[in-house]
């Protein structure tokens, strides 16, 4: 420290070369992360000097970035190697002052390198004893420590093994193929990941729930992306974070200074959510400016920990919600429509029973089990050869990143997965799960072209289900949205509609090899564009709708931002222009501001120009999927034959219950959704999913596969009305999550049979 504040005040008296002091500084910063980092910096540096000493050319200070700010912004392979250029400038002016200081430096990096071997670095011995108590505490939690320097990462991993862990490493030069491996390696085999900040780019590790910062970053923002790799939207474990930091040094002092005000604000607050924005919360401070002046003694103690010392009364905290985005949110923030759009996906969403049930069938279909476990969970002994040959190609492995050979413990609900540290969800995007989908598209499209025969249990249909693929793209060429269409075409009427996809989970698979004579397929096509077309026309409303409302946002903030970052900087380089004037040496700098003010103006005109683009919609012609020959499952059991008749007055009883009690019905029973009413609480928003049974007498009802899926799926959100009696006297029994609180018989693998007993005994009878 003291060789860093001598070389650092003389830098600044000489020609105020701003490049070299900050050259000091990462030295300072490589001592906070740890002896080897600054033991491997102290090494290259007196090398570079003693090559300086025998002749070699100099290096220009001039032409490397005096610019703490741009140098932060840069990818951290970028920001490494400006460092390493940095701790190899020096203030000496003559051959004496070259070798006083490499004599000064001998000393240094001996006395590293003697406390390296010792193995009694005070901070190496306090992660040594946390990782045993969060051991003992969490037992055999995944851990994830942090450090800023690459010599530590390759320290600490070299350290921790030896501990006895299982350990694995992320960091910037891997390329993110290497890195999407090492979250696998993490999450199915090691411990212990050490990680630079690279190890938040396109990965996942919110499977992990314990992070020790073993040096913490002087600048605010990558101290928030830290902390938000594990403790983010989604993270279903209470998450603890653990920062080392060494108290009796400069910089020490400044970081516990902000952590212990850091807990004042959260006290006052009520809320963590202000370590999710450190660098706004202490508006008008630049932490990474008062720790380079700590490091460097450029000021006082006193005058720097003062800058800290905020007052935390309520007009702070009014301005520190303003900067959290809280008054922000709930000026512009419509939460009506955000809960509206919410229950809307969960209504639509592909839910986890179905790609469960297609997963476990395609991959026994390639030769492999899916073996379940218990609790929701299941496992994958053997990847089969075909899947992992389709994992191999290039353009997979790009996509999707690498496939293990075994999964032990996978689930195909997320709110199970979260639960697991090393459950891995599978679903679409994992490679998993798409290696079986391409399987599957390119072994059986046949089978798919060639159409199979399905049976009704109802006995009700009696035709062809179409399936179409509709898609609609931008102005940019991209795919603004692919919705699967499908239409049933009657084979007694003639007629054609549109019906839920989800249709088919209702139907049997095991229909009969023999059907009569095939229907004609072209002339039922020619007749289902014209009720396919205006489906799609609205589809393209629906994105052109919510294209034009995020283009206005993006008008909004987007171009509001880059006027403001163009002006920003014309200020800056209007600065700096005065400055060269005075013969300060900042063309460099020059250069960069204008740069980079090219480059907004620029982003500025290609926004512009993309925002009229993505507005931009067209829809193509529908892609023909696949056929299914529907047939009636005959006789049906005269109790279960529906009749249109006792379904309007089990609808009407139903409805009229919901309007009586306050609620808003909307009768969905058209669109396939897996239950046929949906009633909104004006109050709360709160939603009820109301499917309806009727029997003219008394008798049992039978819920499809689809409504018994959602039923589970939306727990005590779903409802059973039945109405009994309705032919005479209509009895309405309410069964609310009749998932969890029935026990129906499977009377075909698509049918739930509820017996009347079980309707009276646990449904709540209204007069």
């Amino acid at each position: 420290s003291r060789y860093v504040q001598e070389q650092y005040n003389k830098a600044l008296a000489r020609d105020r070369r701003r490049n070299v002091a900050f050259a000091l500084v990462i030295l300072q910063r490589r001592l906070a992360s740890s002896t080897y980092a600054l033991y491997c910096s102290l090494q290259r540096r007196k090398k570079r000097l003693e090559e300086l000493l025998q002749g070699a050319q100099e290096l220009d200070a001039d032409q490397i970035s005096p610019d703490l700010e741009a140098v932060e912004d840069m990818s951290e392979e970028e920001r490494w190697r400006q460092e390493e250029l940095w701790e190899t400038l020096s203030v000496a002016e003559n051959r004496q002052e070259l070798e006083r200081e490499i004599q000064t430096l001998d000393g240094l990096i001996q006395q590293a390198r003697a406390i390296i071997q010792s193995g009694e670095e005070t901070k190496l011995r306090h992660l040594q004893q946390a990782l045993a108590d969060l051991n003992r505490q969490h037992p055999g939690a995944k851990v994830l420590v942090f450090t800023e320097a690459r010599e530590t990462l390759e320290y600490l991993e070299e350290r921790i093994r030896r501990w006895g862990y299982s350990v694995c490493t992320i960091h910037g030069s891997m390329r993110l193929e290497e890195r999407v491996r090492m979250e696998g390696v993490f999450r199915n085999e090691a411990q212990v990941m050490v990680a630079t900040e690279a190890a938040g780019e396109g990965i996942n590790l919110q499977f992990c729930h314990l992070m020790i910062n073993y040096d913490i970053p002087w600048n605010p923002n990558r101290l928030e992306q830290r902390m938000g790799r594990i403790h983010r939207y989604g993270q279903a474990r209470e998450v603890y974070i653990f920062n080392l930091v060494a108290q009796d040094t400069r910089e020490g002092r400044v970081l516990t200074r902000l952590f212990a005000k850091l807990e004042e604000i959260r006290a006052a607050l009520g809320s963590d959510k202000v370590f999710d924005v450190l660098g706004e919360v202490f508006y008008g401070r630049n932490l990474n400016q008062l720790l380079l002046e700590a490091a460097a003694s450029a000021r006082s103690m006193d005058e720097i920990l003062a800058e800290l010392d905020v007052r935390v009364d309520e007009e702070y905290i009014a301005r520190v919600k303003e900067n959290l985005g809280e008054s922000l949110a709930t000026r512009y923030i419509d939460y009506t429509r955000l809960r509206q759009q919410a229950d809307r996906a969960r209504e639509y969403r592909l839910i986890p029973e179905y790609t469960q049930e297609f997963f476990r069938r395609a991959l026994e279909a390639a030769g492999g089990t899916c073996r379940a476990r218990g609790g929701g969970f299941f496992v994958v002994d053997a990847v089969p050869s075909e899947i992992r040959r389709i994992a191999e190609e290039e353009d997979f492995q790009k996509r999707y990143g690498p496939l293990q050979r075994r999964y032990p413990l996978i689930a195909f609900d997320k709110e199970v997965a979260r639960w697991h540290p090393g459950a891995e969800f599978v679903s679409f995007g994992h490679p998993l799960f798409e290696a079986v989908l391409t399987w599957v598209e390119r072994q059986l499209n046949e089978n798919l072209r060639r159409g199979a025969v399905f049976r009704d249990p109802d006995g009700g249909m009696d035709g062809v289900l179409l399936f179409y693929e509709g898609e609609v793209r931008d102005g940019l060429g991209q795919v603004a949205g692919c919705r699967l269409f499908a239409l049933y075409a009657d084979r007694n009427s003639g007629q054609v509609r549109p019906v839920n996809p989800t249709i088919l989970w209702d139907l049997a698979a095991d229909g009969p090899a023999e059907v009569g004579p095939l229907p004609d397929l072209e002339a039922i096509q020619q007749q289902a564009r014209t009720v396919l077309l205006p489906l799609l026309a609205g589809y393209r409303k629906e994105l052109q709708a919510e294209r034009d409302r995020q283009a206005a946002v993006k008008e909004k903030y987007g171009v509001r931002s880059l006027e403001h970052l163009i002006l920003k900087l014309d200020g800056e380089l209007i600065d700096l222009y005065d400055r060269r004037e005075r013969g300060d040496k900042v063309d460099l700098v020059i250069r960069n501001k204008e740069e980079q003010k090219r480059g907004y103006e620029l982003a500025l005109e290609e926004l512009q120009h993309t925002l009229a683009r993505e507005r931009s919609l067209t829809m193509g012609m529908p892609r023909f999927v696949g056929a299914v020959r529907v047939v009636p499952l005959l006789p049906p059991e005269p109790l279960m034959r529906e009749d249109p008749r006792i379904e309007r007055i089990g609808m009407e009883v139903a409805m009229a219950y919901e309007w009586q009690h306050g609620r808003e019905p909307e009768d969905v029973s058209a669109e396939g959704l897996g239950f046929d009413i949906r009633s909104t609480d004006p109050a709360t928003g709160r939603r009820r999913y109301i499917e309806v049974k009727a029997r003219a007498e008394v008798g049992p009802v039978e819920l499809t596969q689809n409504e018994w899926f959602k039923a589970g799926r939306f727990g005590e959100d779903y409802y059973l009305y039945v109405v009994l009696n309705a032919a005479t006297r209509p009895e309405l029994y309410i069964i609310r999550d009749p998932a969890a609180t029935l026990q129906p018989e499977e009377r075909v693998e698509v049918r739930y049979q509820v017996g009347v007993g079980d309707i009276t005994a646990r449904g709540e009878r209204v007069q």
